[in-house]
């Protein structure tokens, strides 16, 4: 009994025996969940109309038929506690709230930590299946930029610093999918100019 109306047509014949009762009470119960399935369906239409085209591909079953497949599509968050002691909250991956439903973004934001010392600010990023070569790095006093745009993959995200950085004494190191930049604090008085930053 996959299909509703079969299910209604059941149900309907077991009413139909029962005394002193209506033969279908609940028809309006039904109308609710078929207009909520269109609704389900009419937001799937849109929801996948919207999905860039690099995440959407057909594969081939052994029988010959084709299926569509959707995706990857990843959403997740990490909670750290900062130095005031109160929680941040980062987003990552390619899908983000949008005023419309979820949109799906064709770069994929990255997980990232940033940890503030005394003397320094270190981002620790994780950026799996890509070469060093393919990782780009831009670093102003108040930011740092990772992108990524490759057939396979594409990673982009701007970290808001929690402190003035000089980007020109960046280190930074990629291995195990794990990018780790490190930036020198620098006075509140002085002002520099962003600086692209070198992966050794």
């Amino acid at each position: 009994m996959n299909n509703p109306d079969d299910f209604e047509e059941w149900f309907r014949r077991r009413m139909r025996r029962l005394p002193y009762s209506d033969p279908w009470p609940f028809g309006d119960a039904f109308d609710v969940f078929r207009d909520f399935e269109k609704m389900i369906e009419e937001e799937f239409k849109e929801f996948t109309a919207r999905i860039p085209k690099e995440y959407v591909r057909e594969r081939k079953l052994p029988d010959g038929s084709k299926i569509r497949e959707w995706g990857p599509f990843v959403y997740g968050y990490s909670v750290t506690i900062g130095p005031d002691g109160k929680p941040i909250v980062r987003e990552f991956g390619n899908v983000q709230k949008g005023r419309y439903g979820p949109q799906v973004k064709e770069e994929r934001e990255p997980l990232v930590d940033v940890i503030s010392t005394d003397g320094e600010v270190k981002v620790v990023v994780e950026i799996p299946g890509v070469e060093k070569k393919d990782i780009k790095l831009h670093g102003t006093e108040d930011t740092l930029t990772i992108s990524v745009d490759t057939p396979e993959r594409k990673y982009f995200k701007e970290v808001q610093l929690p402190d003035k950085v000089n980007p020109k004494d960046a280190k930074s190191s990629y291995k195990n999918g794990v990018l780790e930049v490190t930036l020198q604090k620098i006075e509140k008085k002085k002002k520099l100019k962003g600086e692209p930053i070198k992966i050794e």
